[in-house]
């Protein structure tokens, strides 16, 4: 019997896929806190390729993305009718994350096959799928979601954001901009040669908002009748207290 047992074990290991190269993986921080004076933060994402034999002769890639809650967006153009704007088109974006960052240790058209970029949809281009009048102008609507996000840091494609040493270390720093979405974020890291994927790693921080920003966003949320009262009495005071510093000032 136990000799059937181990002959049992010994097929099943057999059987299952031998991995040559796998990602080990550190953090700087499990979670970012969006405080009343959030301005911004980074995330270190290092670690190591572990190997049961010597490195193959085939450059490396490396790819790190982190990606944010994915939100609905409605894109519209605007056009001039008649000495004013107006808004002519729009295109439904059903899924597009609110924060994306691609980080390679080289472009990534070098170290990723474009069928295997359709397959696992890495690039920023990729991770966004729209619903429009045809898939040319829907095409057009999602680049100029990308270029409006890329200004404000909300997307960003670093090809060269991931430092790599002899094949094993590699490290990479994606900076959060101060207007987060509050949610999950998935960290995800790829390993590759000659452009298709060979191992994955992927985890989650966390991004929430903690102190005065949290007790005003349960509040605006929960009791929106006090959250109005409170903000029209700060808003009353302030003005008072504007007009009598004002007041002052003038005798």
């Amino acid at each position: 019997m136990i000799r059937l047992l181990t002959l049992c074990s010994l097929l099943v290991c057999a059987a299952l896929p031998l991995r040559a190269e796998e990602i080990v993986v550190g953090l700087s921080r499990d979670e970012v806190a969006i405080t009343a004076t959030f301005d911004g933060s980074d995330i270190l994402i290092f670690g190591a390729v572990k190997r049961d034999e010597p490195a193959p002769l085939d450059d490396l890639g490396v790819i790190v993305t982190v990606a944010g809650p994915d939100v609905p967006v409605t894109v519209r153009r605007k056009d001039r009718r008649l000495g004013i704007w107006v808004n002519t088109e729009s295109v439904d974006i059903d899924v597009a994350p609110s924060f994306y960052a691609v980080a390679t240790n080289k472009p990534l058209d070098q170290i990723l096959d474009e069928k295997e970029d359709v397959n696992t949809r890495i690039s920023t281009k990729r991770s966004i799928r729209s619903i429009g009048p045809s898939e040319m102008g829907s095409i057009h609507f999602a680049e100029a979601l990308i270029r409006i996000r890329e200004a404000s840091g909300l997307y960003q494609t670093l090809p060269d954001g991931v430092w790599l040493k002899d094949d094993t270390l590699f490290r990479t720093l994606i900076a959060l901009p101060a207007n987060l979405t509050e949610g999950t974020y998935e960290i995800e890291i790829y390993l590759t040669r000659n452009g298709q994927i060979i191992d994955l790693y992927n985890t989650d921080i966390a991004v929430k908002k903690v102190g005065l920003e949290r007790w005003l966003y349960n509040l605006a949320h929960e009791n929106a009748l006090l959250y109005g009262l409170m903000s029209l009495a700060i808003a009353i005071a302030a003005g008072w207290g504007a007009s009598a510093i004002f007041s002052a000032f003038r005798r």
